[in-house]
């Protein structure tokens, strides 16, 4: 398997050359081989995951389990975007403006957008059939799934943006994509909001502090909001000594820690937020957020706090993950100034 934003199916030849067997799928994990067949997770634009089986020599993919899909008209044609940085790097994002088949916006309107924030944080999103995405791009709001510098699939030179720079890159990577997307008349360039969960969750907080003018709604799933206490309660093996790269060790980058918490900077923040929070989430925990809702008791900004009892790091239930989205639309409808359609309608 091979890709730049992106994971192919391939065959090594005898001369060395690669050739590709996989379209239209272009996200492949979990290969499993008899010696000379291939049987694989596979996925695409516009195509969920989907049980493969692959024969190099053969003529096509034969589906093992086809994956159900409700309302495949309603999903968006989502593409690969690379975006320009202030410094001149290549900040790379995917793209899915709004779609209903039953709905034309008018001509003269540009739709708001998210900026979407994966987790990790280093790691990326896919750029494959998505119902999440499509809850908004269904309803009129676009979404750039922000793939900043840090992010894995782009290159070594890529990956390593992020080192010792986590909460400026991703930042400003971010602000980069809401910015260009407002000049290039794609998205309406005071209508944007920010959403993420964990790492990406971290973004969006710090992404309010950072740029106060830019955006106007943030959708925040279990962040971690305060670095200099989750490096000391520590946490899972896999992640041990994960800031040390991120920001810098410790104590010697301690300023630096200072400048990037999003709960240091909570005073800054002027744009309205919901935070969705796991009370059994151990990596993120609640504390965290309860924090900073804290300071931001005495604020005049809007803010809300969903506390799910049984919840963890990612939610699981599906009343939650409905209550969530209904709940970061009513914020984004205020904030763009729409009538919110119903998850049921």
């Amino acid at each position: 398997m091979h890709g730049t934003s992106g994971r192919q199916l391939a065959v090594l030849e005898a001369d060395g050359a690669l050739r590709d067997i996989g379209e239209p799928y272009t996200e492949w994990s979990q290969p499993a081989t008899d010696g000379s067949r291939v049987a694989a997770v596979a996925a695409g634009p516009g195509l969920p995951r989907t049980v493969v089986l692959v024969d190099p020599r053969g003529p096509g993919i034969e589906q093992l389990r086809p994956a159900a899909l409700r309302h495949p008209d309603h999903l968006p044609q989502g593409h690969h975007s690379i975006l320009r940085g202030e410094n001149g790097e290549d900040v790379h994002a995917y793209v899915y403006p709004p779609r209903n088949p039953d709905f034309t916006a008018p001509a003269d309107e540009l739709p708001p957008y998210l900026v979407q924030v994966h987790g990790g944080p280093t790691t990326r999103s896919q750029l494959i059939a998505n119902q999440e995405i499509a809850f908004f791009t269904s309803r009129g709001i676009g979404v750039v799934d922000v793939q900043y510098g840090g992010s894995t699939g782009f290159g070594r030179r890529y990956r390593e943006r992020l080192r010792e720079n986590w909460g400026v890159v991703d930042v400003r990577d971010c602000a980069t994509a809401a910015r260009e997307l407002g000049e290039r008349k794609v998205a309406d360039p005071d209508r944007i909001g920010i959403r993420g969960g964990s790492a990406g969750g971290w973004t969006a907080a710090a992404s309010l502090a950072a740029e106060p003018d830019l955006y106007r709604a943030a959708g925040i799933y279990y962040p971690l909001l305060d670095p200099e206490e989750w490096r000391e309660r520590g946490t899972h093996d896999f992640e041990c000594r994960y800031l040390d790269s991120l920001i810098g060790p410790w104590p010697q980058a301690r300023q630096r820690y200072e400048q990037v918490s999003p709960i240091r900077g909570a005073h800054r923040i002027r744009a309205p937020f919901v935070i969705m929070q796991g009370l059994d989430d151990a990596i993120c925990p609640p504390v965290q957020a309860e924090r900073m809702l804290a300071l931001m008791r005495d604020s005049q900004v809007s803010h809300s706090y969903l506390a799910f009892e049984g919840e963890q790091h990612g939610f699981r239930r599906a009343d939650t993950i409905a209550a969530c989205l209904e709940a970061e639309l009513t914020l984004y409808a205020r904030a763009f100034g729409f009538a919110p359609v119903p998850a049921g309608d």
